[in-house]
């Protein structure tokens, strides 16, 4: 399968990345196709050097059916190459890492909630004795 991605360049710590059509089993870094843009996430995002793509050679892959991995179709989108992906949903992001629970989270708080209530309801009542 043919994909469009991000083939990692530059020095450590200073990444700068060739957009390429590759196909998917090759290496990241490895053998590819065509070179088909570049990307500098260091450049700030105003700046139009920060992206460079070649939009005719992007549309022929897309039309021999490459297909674009996640960052890449939101630099295409962003560039209106295609249409935008939606949004991810990820609602466990926010949350601290030693904070989540595995599966079941929202089940397990519930379940949490009515005992800790009724530990409350509890100890008034032992005071009054």
């Amino acid at each position: 399968m043919l994909k469009l991605r991000l083939s990692r360049g530059g020095t450590k710590k200073r990444p700068v990345y060739k957009v390429v059509v590759a196909d998917s089993r090759f290496a990241r870094d490895g053998r590819f196709i065509e070179k088909v843009g570049f990307f500098n996430p260091l450049l700030p995002k105003e700046k139009k050097e920060r992206i460079g793509l070649e939009a005719e050679r992007i549309k022929y892959w897309l039309g021999q059916g490459a297909q674009p991995t996640t960052r890449v179709a939101r630099i295409l989108g962003e560039n209106e190459l295609m249409p935008m992906p939606a949004n991810g949903n990820n609602p466990q992001k926010a949350v601290p890492k030693k904070d989540r629970k595995k599966e079941g989270s929202e089940e397990a708080k519930k379940e949490e909630a009515p005992k800790v209530e009724a530990k409350k309801e509890e100890a008034p009542k032992e005071e009054k004795k």
